[in-house]
């Protein structure tokens, strides 16, 4: 019984020689995720969506498409996965994952119900052009007659009489993440 286990020991260890000289743990399939959607008006934008989530540890194979808007990375495990979304939220980024494993969540603080205005912040408007996005965006939701948008400026006053609900959808389907200031 003995040579049993000091064998199975010997075979745990060998293995465990064998992952941590390839960098990897044994902790079972990588995650791989696309998310469609995502704002990349310009290179800028796609240049940071990139650099933030090359920064999440753990995250590898990351590759953006500016023209198509679309993000790509290999994760470790879901929990991973989940935290780069997480970390692309909080930078005021939006996708669509096509999953329910690991996707952005809607944590905006939009209220169903009309108001006259509303304040938005924590969206990504890194330029002009980011400006020109969130304003197609909105154009379509009902009631909306004006904003303060500028480029540089995560904060800005919407106004109209429009659901708020409505507003973060149409950003977040424009890849832009949004919280309603109360």
């Amino acid at each position: 019984m003995k040579k049993f286990f000091t064998l199975m020991a010997s075979s745990m260890f060998g293995l465990a020689l064998i992952f941590t000289a390839r960098g990897q743990a044994p902790s079972g399939p990588e995650t791989k995720v696309e998310l469609k959607r995502v704002h990349m008006c310009c290179e800028g934008c796609s240049d940071e969506v990139e650099k933030i989530l090359k920064k999440v540890t753990g995250v590898k194979s990351v590759a953006v498409d500016q023209e198509k808007n679309v993000a790509r990375f290999v994760a470790p495990d879901v929990k991973t996965a989940q935290k780069a979304i997480d970390t692309l939220a909080a930078a005021g980024f939006h996708g669509d994952s096509g999953t329910d494993k690991y996707s952005f969540k809607e944590d905006s603080g939009a209220k169903v119900g009309k108001v006259k205005s509303l304040t938005l912040t924590a969206f990504h408007n890194s330029c002009g052009g980011c400006v020109q996005s969130c304003r197609e965006a909105i154009k379509d939701v009902p009631g909306i007659t004006g904003d303060n948008l500028k480029p540089k400026v995560t904060t800005c006053e919407i106004r109209g009489d429009f659901d708020p609900v409505q507003l973060v959808q149409a950003l977040n389907k424009a890849g832009l993440h949004a919280k309603v200031k109360n």
